[in-house]
């Protein structure tokens, strides 16, 4: 393992933990302004409203630093000249040209 390249997904885990839970905070944020199913209502109205919505920020921001993750290093590939031509598609079964084989054929006898 070579050790360039621990730094730089490291900084890259960092880099796609910070903007996943940043986008997480801004989806917590319009689903209690937007109170979609009643839960920015239910949130805000108990008495242990600031721990709820902590926690509900906190394990969206695991999925979305995780989904963030996954698209970098999915999107970092390295692009050959001979894969792009069959990227997403099946390679192709090799069918060979039919060869003509003569079969001798005999009379059907008769009875």
């Amino acid at each position: 393992m070579s050790t360039r390249k621990s730094p730089d997904l490291i900084k890259i885990y960092i880099k796609s933990c910070i903007l996943g839970f940043v986008l997480a905070a801004v989806f917590v944020g319009a689903i209690m302004w937007v109170d979609v199913a009643g839960i920015g209502g239910l949130i805000m109205g108990s008495d242990i409203g600031i721990m709820a919505t902590l926690v509900f920020w906190v394990l969206n921001g695991i999925v979305f630093a995780g989904v963030q993750f996954s698209i970098v290093i999915m999107t970092m590939g390295e692009n050959d000249d001979d894969d792009n031509d069959r990227r997403g598609r099946m390679m192709p079964i090799f069918q060979p040209d039919p060869i003509a084989i003569p079969v001798p054929a005999s009379k059907p006898k008769r009875r």
